[in-house]
């Protein structure tokens, strides 16, 4: 098998944690770390909520129940933090007209 056949196989295989950032292993043996500071969920989680994660979106994603937070590979990878507040939508009724 030629250098060409090797693929990124960009699905979790295992989630952990410092004090400042949270490391994500993938299935093609890559490492990602972000820090924590990037997820405002996970930075004021605890220790424990933290290591309630699930893999989900086909392996994919990084699903915590309890936070109600979800991460995927891509956006890691592509080095996308969580949006601000303020810039996610408003979850009361909207102003305008459907």
């Amino acid at each position: 098998m030629g250098i060409l056949a090797i693929r990124a196989d960009e699905r979790v295989k295992d989630v952990h944690f410092t004090q400042d950032s949270i490391t994500v292993d993938l299935i093609d043996g890559r490492t990602i770390t972000v820090p924590l500071v990037w997820y405002p969920r996970l930075l004021n989680a605890t220790s424990q909520q933290r290591l309630q994660w699930e893999i989900c979106g086909g392996g994919y994603g990084i699903h915590w129940e309890e936070i109600d937070e979800d991460l995927s590979t891509e956006g890691m990878l592509r080095g996308a933090p969580a949006p601000k507040a303020d810039s996610l939508p408003s979850q009361g009724l909207s102003s305008q007209a459907p």
